[in-house]
């Protein structure tokens, strides 16, 4: 039994933090896991300077609102949850995901929360678990499945390293230097071609 584990930004749809620092014109914000390893540092920063420039929820909410999928990640999307179990293993938070998931059709997503103050100040974050995509998988396997895994960022290599396949997708140049190992593609089609290979 397979279950395919996708991250969600810069593989589904665009780095919402990213989207963030443009509408907000604070370029700080466009770090991401891509850059920062430790993603507890790199939250613990990001609300830093939110807290700085008193920017709270309701403003991050009106970025997403304007945030559509990647070009094809739909169709790709409905074609492998016809092929398999898909599960988004993302270290995003519930409060950004769901307008998202609206648009990608529902999939099922395990992500984080955040505490907000009823001033809607971010004042924290609470994650799932600890390095919550590579527990997810080693659970899963746990329960009898095996795993295909793909994503862009440090923070999916253990899911990607400990799963039957895995892939790299739309990862940076020094990812993909790093780990000649793993498999990269670009495309949507290159990717489902791969884990239909897997499957």
């Amino acid at each position: 039994m397979n279950i395919v584990c996708l991250d969600m930004e810069g593989v589904l749809v665009p780095e919402i933090w990213i989207a963030f620092a443009e509408a907000s014109g604070i370029p700080e914000l466009k770090r991401t896991t891509r850059d920062e390893p430790d993603y507890d540092k790199l939250m613990r920063w990001r609300l830093g300077i939110l807290k700085e420039h008193g920017l709270g929820l309701k403003e991050i909410r009106a970025t997403i609102a304007k945030i559509d999928p990647l070009p094809g990640a739909k169709a790709f999307l409905d074609e492998l949850r016809s092929l398999t179990q898909v599960i988004i293993l993302s270290d995003t938070f519930e409060e950004f995901a769901k307008p998202l998931m609206e648009k990608l059709g529902w999939p099922t997503i395990f992500c984080n929360s955040l505490e907000v103050a009823e001033s809607g100040e971010i004042t924290g974050f609470k994650m799932r678990c600890a390095q919550s995509k590579l527990t997810t998988v080693k659970a899963l396997q746990s329960i009898g499945y095996e795993t295909i895994a793909s994503g862009d960022s440090y923070n999916d290599l253990g899911m990607i390293q400990a799963s039957k396949a895995g892939f790299l997708f739309k990862s940076t140049e020094k990812i993909k230097a790093d780990h000649p190992e793993l498999s990269a593609y670009e495309d949507f089609g290159d990717l489902l071609a791969a884990i239909k290979a897997a499957l």
